[in-house]
């Protein structure tokens, strides 16, 4: 197989799996969840928050094991395809949550999250084998485009149901989108294998063991560990708009469902432009300066969002969200490979993904605890202003020249 169907294949994963979140996680059952089956209870946005919160907080915890498993068995396909059909099963079983299923709708969103969100790691982990470090930016924002590509197509799919308010039809038609978009990584894309060194031992003691290494020599990986800290911070208030966007659209400003499926066309549109054009800019100027730039972008944003009262003007911020939300997640991930070892990039990546889903425990939650004590919105954007302007402050520490990376590395090997 070529580089050119290698990366195609690939990035299909992309648009499959952003059917998912969507459908799931950002438009539909989010609303579904907080005006249907929790309908009427005050803490209605407080539950969503508990149920990502909690997805995210158990992503987590596996994600450096995981990952560590994955790179010493280099089993990274068998993994993927647990935690994808994890997703597609739980997903499906959405159409069975009706009003008052609180508890039932809360576990089978949780369950179907870190089937997503868990599958990411090794998905991810592809990056390095397919293409050459010069090229990181680029093909990690063709990934990305073709991600919000197909949330473009998704939501296409979806539109005749949701205009004869047949919501709950779309959670099974979401997962079977993502099943056929995402056969052809499993039947195509082959690995690095490597057979395990010590057959002794269960998966659990080598990941557990590796993870313990690297922690204990996190130091000789100064570069990374600014970079994992900013991650943390900036991905924080990323996930949070994720998460709550329609909602706040839903409430705050009176969307209508049909506006609310042109924002999002709109948000996803302006995504795919930021994922390719950022990630050929990253090549050129490097991934740094580019994210530098991106985060920038969404202090501004976030910042206008909590002035505007018209629906005109979300418009707007819908469009400067996509651009920096499509940018922001593909520069991020190109600037993790660079900076990663080749020898442990499952492992880092596991890292990566705990320090992205371990931020996504507190950004939600704060957002819910704030809108649900104080019954405003509004005053929860306030918080994710604070996450991205952190952010930027320690990415401003981390020197992505070659140079310094190669150092980096070298040292942390010795």
């Amino acid at each position: 197989m070529t580089n050119r169907k290698r990366i195609f294949v690939w990035t299909l994963f992309d648009f499959a799996n952003t059917s998912f979140a969507i459908v799931v996680t950002t438009f539909l059952y989010a609303i579904y969840f907080t005006e249907t089956v929790a309908k009427g209870d005050k803490n209605a946005d407080l539950y969503w928050s508990i149920s990502t919160s909690a997805a995210m907080f158990i992503t987590a915890f596996l994600a450096p094991v995981m990952g560590a498993i994955a790179d010493y068995s280099k089993g990274k396909k068998k993994f993927l395809l647990f935690f994808t059909l994890l997703c597609i099963i739980n997903t499906g079983l959405l159409y069975f949550v009706g009003e008052g299923n609180i508890a039932a709708g809360m576990i089978l969103f949780i369950l179907a999250n870190i089937g997503f969100e868990a599958g990411l790691i090794f998905y991810d982990a592809f990056l390095p084998e397919i293409t050459s470090p010069r090229n990181y930016g680029r093909v990690s924002g063709y990934g990305y485009a073709m991600g919000y590509l197909g949330s473009l197509s998704t939501l296409a799919v979806v539109f005749p149901f949701i205009n004869n308010n047949l919501i709950k039809e779309t959670f099974p038609l979401s997962a079977l989108f993502f099943l056929i978009f995402a056969l052809p990584i499993f039947l195509f894309l082959k690995e690095k294998r490597a057979d395990l060194e010590d057959r002794r031992k269960s998966y659990i003691s080598i990941g557990m063991e590796r993870v313990g290494y690297t922690l204990s020599h996190l130091k000789n990986y100064k570069n990374l560990s600014f970079f994992l800290l900013s991650y943390f911070l900036f991905i924080e208030g990323v996930n949070t708009v994720i998460y709550f966007a329609g909602i706040f659209a839903k409430k705050t400003l009176g969307f209508s469902m049909t506006e609310l499926i042109i924002f999002f066309l709109t948000v996803q549109s302006t995504a795919i432009i930021g994922s390719i054009l950022f990630g050929i800019l990253s090549d050129s100027i490097g991934q740094k300066k580019s994210l530098v730039f991106t985060l920038l972008i969404w202090i501004f944003t976030i910042g206008f969002a909590y002035f505007v009262n018209t629906k005109e003007l979300f418009y707007v911020v819908g469009l400067l969200a996509g651009v920096s939300m499509g940018s922001s997640q593909s520069i991020s991930r190109s600037l993790m490979t660079k900076l990663t070892p080749e020898e442990k990039k499952t492992e880092f990546f596991g890292f990566y993904s705990f320090f992205g889903k371990s931020s996504a425990i507190i950004g939600p939650l704060l957002f819910g605890v704030i809108s649900s004590t104080t019954g405003n919105q509004r005053y929860a954007i306030l918080s994710v202003l604070f996450f991205f302007i952190s952010g930027l402050l320690v990415l401003l520490k981390v020197n992505d020249s070659p140079e310094k990376t190669e150092a980096v590395t070298e040292n942390a090997g010795s």
